[in-house]
C-alpha cells in the first residue's frame, strides 16, 4: 500500500504545484502594494490572505479525491448551476451600472457565476464524453450546444457580458478539442460575424463606450478612457526594472481606478518594470503548459476535457486582463488570476487547480 501511494505521488505535477505557490505569493505582494494607499487596505489583504489559505486547503483535498467521481454527479452539479444563476436574476445585486451578478445567502455574499464556471466545465466534460462518438450528428450537437449555452444566456440576462465572454471562450475550445467538424466551426464563425450589428443594438451604453474607447481612447480621455490612459502611463513609466515596490507614483497617488482589481497589471509593471511583467507572464506560461501536458496524459476524455476547459478559462482571463491594460483588447471587468483582489475568485482558481492536479495524480489509477 505504501509503495502504491509513493508511486501515485510521483505522478503529481510538482512543477505546476510549485508554480501555483509562487504565483499566489507574487500576487499577495503586488496586491499589498496596490492597496497600500487605500483606506481599506487591511480588510482587502485579510480577505485575500484568508481566501488563499482556504483555497490551498481546498486544492489539497480536491487533489487527493479521485477526479472521475465528479462525472457521476454532473446532472445535479449542472442543475445547481442553473438554480444559482436563476436565483441571481431574481434576487441578485450588483454595481451601479445595473448588473445583478452577486447573491446573498444569509451573511455570505458571493458571485455565483464564478462557481458555475467550475460546475459547467465539469458537467460539460461529462456530457460531451457521454456523446463523444456521435458529437457531429446534428441532433446530438444541438443538445450539447443547448446544454452548454443555457448558463451563458442566464449570465447575459444579468447582464454580465465580460463573464459571458469567458464562458463562450472555454465552451468553444472544449467543443473544438472534442472533434467538432470544421463545417460547423465555419458556419458558427459566419453566423457570429453576421450577428455583430444585431448585438451592437442590444449593448448597453457603457458597453458601447468601452468598444469606442478601445478604437479611439483619446476621444474621452477625462471620462470613460481615463482608466486606460492612467494605466498606460503607469506601464510606460515602469521601463525595464520599475520604480521599486511601493514606489509607483500612479499607484500610490491613486491615479489608477480599480488598481486592486481589474487594473492591477499596471501596478505591477510600474513598480517592477518589464522584468516584473514578463516574469508574471512567464509564470502563467508554465502553469498553462503544465495544464496542457496533464490534459494530453489524462486516462479518459472527461479528465482531458475538464483540464482543457480550465486552461481555456485561465488563458482568457490572462489575455483579456493584460490585453485591456495594454490597449489590445476592450476594457471589461475581468480580473487577473492570483493577482487581483477577490476572495471568491482566488478560492475558485485554487479549487480548479486542485481538480487539475487530481487528473495528474490519478491518471494511472483504475477507477470503478
Amino acid at each position: 500500500m505504501k509503495k502504491e501511494r509513493l508511486k501515485m505521488l510521483r505522478d503529481l505535477d510538482i512543477v505546476l504545484f510549485l508554480a501555483i505557490i509562487i504565483a499566489t505569493i507574487f500576487g499577495l505582494v503586488v496586491l499589498k502594494s496596490a492597496t497600500l494607499s487605500m483606506s481599506n487596505s487591511a480588510r482587502i489583504m485579510k480577505a485575500q490572505t484568508v481566501a488563499t489559505l482556504l483555497g490551498f486547503a481546498v486544492l489539497i483535498v480536491l487533489t487527493l479525491i479521485e477526479y472521475r467521481i465528479w462525472k457521476h454527479f454532473y446532472i445535479p452539479i449542472y442543475a445547481l448551476c442553473i438554480v444559482l444563476l436563476a436565483a441571481t436574476l431574481i434576487k441578485g445585486s450588483g454595481a451601479s451600472i445595473g448588473s445583478q451578478s452577486w447573491l446573498k445567502i444569509g451573511p455570505i455574499r458571493f458571485q455565483p457565476s464564478e462557481f458555475v464556471k467550475v460546475g459547467l466545465i465539469i458537467s460539460l466534460s461529462a456530457y460531451i464524453e457521454n456523446h463523444y462518438e456521435n458529437i457531429n450528428k446534428p441532433l446530438v450537437l444541438l443538445k450539447v450546444l443547448v446544454f452548454a449555452f443555457l448558463p451563458v444566456a442566464l449570465i447575459l440576462m444579468q447582464p454580465d457580458a465580460g463573464t459571458a465572454m469567458v464562458y463562450i471562450f472555454f465552451i468553444i475550445i472544449m467543443l473544438f478539442v472534442s472533434g467538432i467538424n470544421w463545417k460547423y466551426i465555419i458556419s458558427a464563425v459566419v453566423a457570429g460575424v453576421a450577428m455583430l450589428p444585431i448585438i451592437w443594438v442590444f449593448l448597453n451604453t457603457y458597453q458601447k463606450n468601452r468598444i469606442l474607447d478601445f478604437i479611439n481612447p483619446a476621444e474621452n480621455a477625462t471620462s470613460s478612457s481615463y482608466q486606460f490612459i492612467e494605466g498606460r502611463i503607469a506601464i510606460g513609466s515602469g521601463k525595464l526594472t520599475g520604480k521599486g515596490l511601493y514606489q509607483g507614483t500612479q499607484t500610490q497617488y491613486n491615479f489608477i481606478p480599480e488598481k486592486q482589481n481589474d487594473f492591477i497589471f499596471p501596478v505591477l509593471v510600474e513598480e517592477l518594470g518589464f522584468i516584473g511583467g514578463f516574469s508574471l507572464i512567464f509564470l502563467y506560461g508554465i502553469i498553462l503548459f503544465r495544464m496542457y501536458k496533464i490534459s494530453t496524459e489524462s486516462a479518459d476524455v472527461f479528465g482531458s476535457l475538464m483540464v482543457v476547459g480550465f486552461a481555456a478559462m485561465f488563458l482568457f482571463h490572462i489575455w483579456e486582463n493584460i490585453g485591456m491594460t495594454l490597449g489590445v483588447m476592450p476594457i471589461t471587468g475581468i480580473p487577473l488570476p492570483f493577482i487581483s483582489s477577490g476572495g471568491t475568485f482566488q478560492l475558485i482558481n485554487l479549487a480548479i487547480l486542485g481538480l487539475v492536479l487530481s487528473v495528474s495524480l490519478h491518471k494511472n489509477q483504475r477507477y470503478y
